[in-house]
């Protein structure tokens, strides 16, 4: 193809088929850093942005054995270019009030840096993790449902956690549908057993205690499990129980025996 040049050439250059390549690469990585940043007009979360006069929030309450009185968690949340497609929540401060005083200097301590996290803007998931995997020493506690709680500080990390879902920062990985099936299937088969079984042993006698008869734990999502049931190491919930030789978790789904 002839190429007409209307200008006087003053010097010229040879361009290899390698050194042409990588000139087309270069641009095609351009282009794509260019479209990943976000335009000019859409506010990210960081530092400098100042607190604006209200802002919209949660309170959580905690009652755990480990404190005398109940513990409420505070998490407020600043609204990024509202109104816009790009419209936002993203957590700006937490804190924490108790009548209990024992805990007083590590609340502060801790509330005030998850609060610099939180302002820092970015990925601040990564809070949840490092928080619920925090042991107390002393042991940990068991929530009204069955659910495990290693530490006080794991508590307020599943706050956050549930927090961070609410305003769509985390998402649950969802269940398949042969899954939930599966776990319902199990939780029929335990449920007949145990009514087989009842039916089967002798009624209690007239004065026992009511408490003796066979009841079932609540979680807080309205799920029941038997008493009996013991903690699934996947999922921290007093809901596995023996079904066939086998260990099942009827709250998650998980087996022993795949």
């Amino acid at each position: 193809m002839a190429v007409r040049i209307d200008k006087k050439i003053k010097g010229y250059a040879v361009v290899k088929p390698e050194e042409k390549g990588k000139a087309k690469a270069d641009a095609v990585s351009r282009a794509e850093a260019e479209s990943e940043l976000p335009a000019d007009n859409v506010i990210q979360m960081h530092e400098r942005i100042e607190r604006p006069e209200v802002l919209v929030g949660s309170t959580y309450k905690i009652k755990s054995p480990l404190v005398e009185h109940a513990m409420y968690v505070t998490i407020n949340d600043i609204v990024l270019n509202a109104g816009s497609e790009h419209e936002q929540r993203r957590p700006f401060e937490i804190f924490i009030n108790s009548k209990s005083m024992e805990h007083f200097q590590w609340i502060v301590a801790l509330t005030r840096i998850m609060s610099a996290v939180f302002r820092k803007g970015g990925d601040v998931t990564f809070l949840v993790e490092e928080m619920k995997a925090v042991f107390d020493p002393k042991g940990g506690y068991f929530k009204a449902g069955g659910v495990y709680m290693p530490s006080l500080v794991a508590e307020l990390g599943s706050i956050v956690e549930e927090h961070l879902k609410s305003i769509g920062m985390i998402h649950d990985p969802e269940m398949s549908e042969e899954r939930r099936a599966l776990i319902a299937e199990k939780r029929a088969a335990f449920e007949a057993r145990s009514k087989k079984n009842a039916e089967v042993s002798p009624a209690p006698a007239a004065g026992d205690d009511e408490r003796d008869s066979e009841s079932v734990s609540v979680t807080g999502d309205g799920a029941s499990f038997p008493p009996s049931a013991t903690m699934c190491h996947k999922c921290s919930t007093k809901a596995v129980v023996i079904m066939d030789g086998c260990a099942t978790c009827l709250n998650c789904g998980y087996s022993k025996c795949g």
